[in-house]
């Protein structure tokens, strides 16, 4: 019996609709090799449903994702639509209606490029903290608007968020580091560090806290010294592209939300955006992207396929060949199809399955 994963794919706008056929042909081969079978559900939503339809998504978008195993997004936004809209229209409602409450944000160095060895994972909050939808705007434009947002910090969403972050730091034997601004944000941050300090006393690992202004002077000066990282959804936001760029390129950057107790499906996405400037040149770099399918797979239990996808996809760039945002000449095309020789090639195709196995118990 062979098994089935059914992955709904939103490959979104500018990049996104490059990049993810590009990763889905490096899982689709690894897929063979591995013998397993992927089940893509390709949803045509983004700005140009929005254009269409007056909205990101269908109205009933939640319920079409909801019995999937996971969720393969490319890019999200555009430059004739407010990024309130779009990121609000589609990434946002999924992440929460799915507890997807871990952004799981790995970062390594680019193969090749000189420079500090980087390996390090910053866990983000995903659902809660300073990307609410509490708040307002008063008298709008007088001069005396008001604009009020508030954030929103739970005794539960910090423990789970630590439990993960711990759990992570535990496996690679490192010390955990909490990003906070307590010394100026008076009530959610001693919130947050009284939080952390104490899930992570109870996990036997000891917890750094550092202010999020010398901690990002630390990940442009002495980011070999960062191994895991545990941050609110803003500073967690802001660090792990500022981490992915000191590595070699945004490019690259992948990123798993995840629902740990697999009660629905998690969400991966690269984290790149959708690159209006240079979408439709075939020049858009699908590392992230691929890199974020490797993870996919992981998460899934098909762990030594996702370490063949990871390895195949960074040993190309080790190879010197990379796309022009990493200083190198490769199309998308000519990427992808290096990575795919790296996987290499089935000796026989496998059986067309006669039933299929889900990996994730639905409610």
């Amino acid at each position: 019996m062979t098994t089935s994963y059914t992955v709904d794919v939103i490959a979104g706008d500018g990049i996104g609709t490059e990049v993810v056929p590009a990763a889905i042909a490096c899982v689709d081969r690894a897929a063979e090799l591995h013998g397993f079978r992927m089940d893509w559900r390709h949803r045509a939503w983004g700005s140009d449903h929005y254009r269409r339809h007056g909205s990101m998504m269908p109205h009933d978008g939640l319920e079409q994702l909801r019995d999937g195993d996971a969720i393969f997004l490319g890019a999200v936004g555009t430059p004739d639509i407010k990024d309130d809209v779009t990121l609000w229209g589609l990434l946002i409602p999924i992440r929460r209606a799915f507890h997807q409450y871990v952004n799981l944000r790995p970062v390594k160095t680019v193969p090749g490029r000189s420079g500090q060895e980087l390996d390090l994972l910053i866990v983000r909050e995903n659902v809660e903290g300073e990307y609410s939808e509490i708040g307002g705007r008063l008298g709008r434009g007088t001069p005396d608007e008001i604009a009020v947002q508030e954030s929103v910090f739970t005794r539960r969403g910090i423990e789970r968020v630590t439990r993960f972050a711990v759990a992570r730091a535990a496996e690679r034997g490192g010390t955990l580091i909490s990003a906070t601004k307590s010394n100026g944000i008076i009530h959610t941050m001693p919130f947050w560090d009284e939080v952390v300090a104490e899930v992570a006393a109870e996990g036997g690992v000891r917890v750094d806290s550092v202010l999020i202004d010398a901690l990002a002077a630390r990940f442009v000066l002495a980011p070999d010294s960062i191994d895991v990282v545990v941050a609110s959804n803003l500073f967690g936001d802001i660090l792990s592209d500022l981490a992915a760029a000191v590595a070699g390129s945004i490019g690259i950057a992948p990123s798993a939300n995840l629902n740990p107790e697999r009660e629905w499906p998690s969400l991966f996405e690269p984290v790149h955006g959708s690159a209006p400037d240079i979408a439709g040149r075939g020049v858009a770099n699908p590392t992230a992207a691929i890199w974020s399918a490797a993870m996919m797979l992981d998460h899934l239990g098909e762990t030594a396929a996702g370490a063949a996808v990871h390895d195949a996809c960074f040993g190309t760039l080790a190879d010197g060949i990379a796309t022009g945002d990493l200083g190198g000449t490769a199309t998308t095309a000519e990427f992808t199809e290096a990575v795919l020789d790296r996987l290499g090639r089935p000796e026989s195709p496998h059986p067309t399955p006669a039933a299929a196995t889900s990996p994730r118990h639905r409610p």
